[in-house]
């Protein structure tokens, strides 16, 4: 079997990345590191092509993306990166900072409900 082709990645910028999380990206990672999402492995600030996905479950193949209010006049962008993401692989679910902030609950069903939806890569043979 062929291994993938190694892709360099830009780590410096995934860690200034990290350190700067807005208020609901620091809200949803409370509930999404270390395993706290039913054991599901999520990373920050993970390098797709040359975007960062704000959340990712490698083994799942799902991003997470966090909106502010700057997204709506983005539209077009988002639907390349989507895109982007997409080719690799993954889905990508995108939710609004708000909707975190006012209803993290709520965000974390769908996020459940997309991980049980999801076939792994192992299975998929990734």
């Amino acid at each position: 079997m062929k291994s993938p082709a190694f892709r360099p990645r830009n780590t410096e910028r995934a860690r200034e990345l990290r350190a700067a999380l807005s208020p609901a990206e620091r809200r949803l990672w409370s509930y999404l590191s270390r395993g706290q999402l039913d054991g599901h492995h999520f990373t920050k600030q993970f390098q797709i092509r040359h975007y960062y996905a704000d959340f990712a479950c490698r083994k799942q193949r799902l991003v997470v993306e966090l909106d502010g209010h700057s997204h709506n006049m983005r539209l077009k962008e988002d639907a390349v990166r989507d895109g982007a993401m997409q080719d690799e692989g993954f889905r990508v679910l995108r939710f609004r900072n708000e909707d975190v902030m006012e209803n993290a609950e709520g965000v974390l069903v769908v996020i459940r409900a997309a991980l049980a939806d999801q076939p792994s890569a192992e299975r998929e043979g990734r």
